[in-house]
């Protein structure tokens, strides 16, 4: 049995946040039914660096994020796409979107109007500001949270600053909290017999990333300095120059420290009081540093990864985006599995990360075309060819 079997997910959602949080609950195996518009479906659709995909309207963008879901055409504008969408929600679990804050209510089609319909329902908003609040009708991508949150402000070094991730770190984690926050209201259910509203903020679900940060300036009163590459909780810990490139080490603990000056043959750094303690450590990284590299430069980096891993230190290569995709560790852990796709071949796309002992997920269909599903869904919701065929016409799906 799968964790979530039997649970059926109507999926109003667009481009990342929230087809990020319903692709991991399709993933645990829930049927996830992408509700889209008639016309281009998900903007995602049309997202990539390949244009002959984004002009099929299965752009990168949208492969990434929807395996496993199903998908319907429904114009929620036309009093019969929103009739046949409360039908829809009859029997459903979980209905998710990302819309402004108030727009399915204006459609009609809010928590209110459809709990009404089915009093067991999860309700889940993702919005960039929440529902409420001086913000809440401002729109927002990632950047402009990423912006808000104080994210780009402690990115970088003085050089660079301010800076941005180089992946949409809000997005991604709201979706991850949505997917949390469905989780915990589904089971909620279990013992209460009742749905719920949820409310998720892109600026809300990234804040509490920075904790140590935060807690540093608001307990402790110090502003987040900028450290670059390295490591604001310990010393040696960040990027340092090899004979080839860099390596990482995470020197956090005293005796990982004096590892480091053991093997790296500069045993008095141990009891020089610029270096000795850990506080003393970081307030002289500047100066510890290139004393380090000055020993690292003669060996290259894999030769100091194994010396130093042999000796309980972390450390690691920095890798390319493509040698960590298909570096050994993350193929024994199935992070990426290959779907077949028809017409596209094989997929390779990020899987289930969590492993259940019981109940597995995994891919299991390739990201579907736009409204492959809707006569399907549509017939099983007690809906003949023939008014399928008049909705059609009517531009309805």
């Amino acid at each position: 049995m799968k964790l979530l079997e039997h649970i059926r997910v109507l999926d109003l959602t667009n481009v990342l946040s929230g087809p990020f949080c319903t692709l991991h609950l399709a993933l645990l195996g829930a049927e996830v039914i992408k509700i889209e518009n008639p016309k281009e479906g998900d903007l995602a659709r049309k997202l990539g660096c390949v244009p002959d995909l984004n002009k099929k309207l299965m752009g990168t963008s949208f492969l990434a994020q929807n395996a496993n879901k199903k998908s319907v055409t429904l114009n929620l504008k036309h009093d019969q796409g929103k009739e046949i969408f409360r039908t829809l929600v009859k029997t459903a679990d979980v209905v998710v979107e990302n819309f402004r804050p108030d727009v399915m209510t204006r459609l009609g089609l809010g928590y209110e109007a459809l709990q009404k319909i089915n009093p067991r329902l999860v309700y889940c908003a993702i919005s960039g500001f929440g529902q409420t609040g001086p913000d809440a009708e401002k729109p927002a991508y990632d950047q402009i949270i990423q912006g808000l949150s104080g994210v780009m402000d402690i990115n970088g070094d003085e050089t660079l600053n301010p800076l941005r991730c180089g992946f949409p770190v809000c997005d991604t984690v709201g979706g991850l909290n949505a997917a949390f926050a469905i989780m915990a209201a589904l089971y909620n259910r279990e013992k209460t017999g009742e749905g719920q509203f949820i409310d998720i903020a892109l600026l809300d679900s990234i804040m509490p990333l920075l904790g140590w940060v935060a807690a540093n300036l608001l307990i402790g009163g110090q502003p987040p300095t900028l450290l670059g590459n390295d490591n604001f909780t310990a010393a040696p810990s960040g990027t340092f120059k090899t004979r080839d490139g860099y390596i990482n080490i995470a020197a956090n603990k005293q005796e990982q420290w004096e590892s480091v000056a053991d093997l790296l043959g500069v045993p008095e750094l141990k009891t020089d009081p610029r270096f000795q303690e850990r506080d003393n450590r970081k307030k002289n990284r500047k100066a510890l540093t290139p004393l380090l590299e000055e020993k690292l430069v003669s060996k290259t980096t894999d030769e100091w990864v194994e010396i130093l891993n042999n000796h309980d230190v972390p450390s690691g290569a920095i890798l390319s985006l493509d040698q960590a995709l298909h570096a050994a560790q993350v193929q024994h852990r199935q992070t990426l599995a290959t779907v077949k796709d028809a017409e596209l071949g094989d997929l390779p796309l990020f899987n289930l990360t969590a492993k259940f002992s019981a109940t597995p997920g995994k891919i299991e269909s390739a990201p579907p075309r736009l409204a492959e599903h809707t006569k399907d869904i549509l017939r099983q919701a007690g809906y003949t060819d023939e008014q399928l065929s008049a909705f059609k016409e009517q531009g309805i799906i």
